[in-house]
């Protein structure tokens, strides 16, 4: 799986992912402070499964019925950067199959 990550996430998410020898670029390098709908839009150009914590790409995705590779949501009572690089870890882990799917994710 590929990954971009959201602005919101910060610089040591996806280094982390990077770490863990995950194909991963951050919105913060290829977007910085482009529109929600670009990031989607470089999401899909290059099959990459988004990973955010900002809820308006739930209404990109239903509202607007924007195409995606794959959104993931993370809804987190802790926004720590240890409990977002677990729950990240879990979620991947889990062998799931986020392609195509709007997914969210609570602590």
């Amino acid at each position: 799986m590929k990954f971009i990550t959201d602005e919101n996430l910060g610089i040591q998410i996806p280094k982390y992912l990077k770490d863990l020898g995950l194909d991963v670029i951050s919105a913060i390098e290829v977007a910085l402070n482009k529109p929600d709908s670009d990031i989607l839009d470089i999401a899909n150009k290059e099959n990459r499964i988004l990973l955010t914590m900002d809820k308006d790409f739930g209404e990109l995705v239903f509202k607007e019925k924007l195409v995606h590779f794959g959104v993931i949501l993370l809804r987190l009572k802790d926004e720590s950067v240890e409990n977002k690089k677990k729950v990240l870890l879990r979620a991947i882990k889990s062998g799931k199959n986020f392609k195509r799917k709007f997914t969210r994710i609570r602590d």
